[in-house]
């Protein structure tokens, strides 16, 4: 299991060096580029359709779907957090925070 999350960790951080290198890119260099061209908000949006074609896919039960969608929507996100600065270990940090807290305490906390 651990070589496996080695994995997955290699490629997620290869994925957020290149979303950091893509953030100076020209427009039309790059898709990634264009995104942040277009701002948070336009990003953030994306992340929305994408989490609704993520449901969908769920939905549908087609489960080689639900893996396409699923990466659709964690890239757009990883986007997302790093035109607004942050990191995955931003993310984790959080998780980390929470773990071994029951949810309903954890979200109390937050109101």
């Amino acid at each position: 299991m651990t070589n496996t999350w080695n994995n997955t960790a290699d490629i997620l951080a290869r994925l957020e060096a290149t979303l950091r290198a893509r953030k100076q890119a020209e427009p039309g260099s790059s898709y990634v580029a264009s995104l942040y061209a277009k701002g948070s908000r336009k990003i953030a949006q994306k992340v929305g359709e994408e989490a609704v074609e993520t449901a969908m896919a769920v939905a549908s039960g087609d489960e080689d779907e639900l893996i396409k969608e699923s990466a659709d929507l964690m890239f757009h996100l990883m986007v997302l957090l790093e035109s607004e600065g942050l990191s995955l270990q931003d993310v984790a940090q959080e998780l980390a925070r929470r773990e071994g807290l029951s949810g309903h305490v954890e979200k109390a906390s937050r109101e």
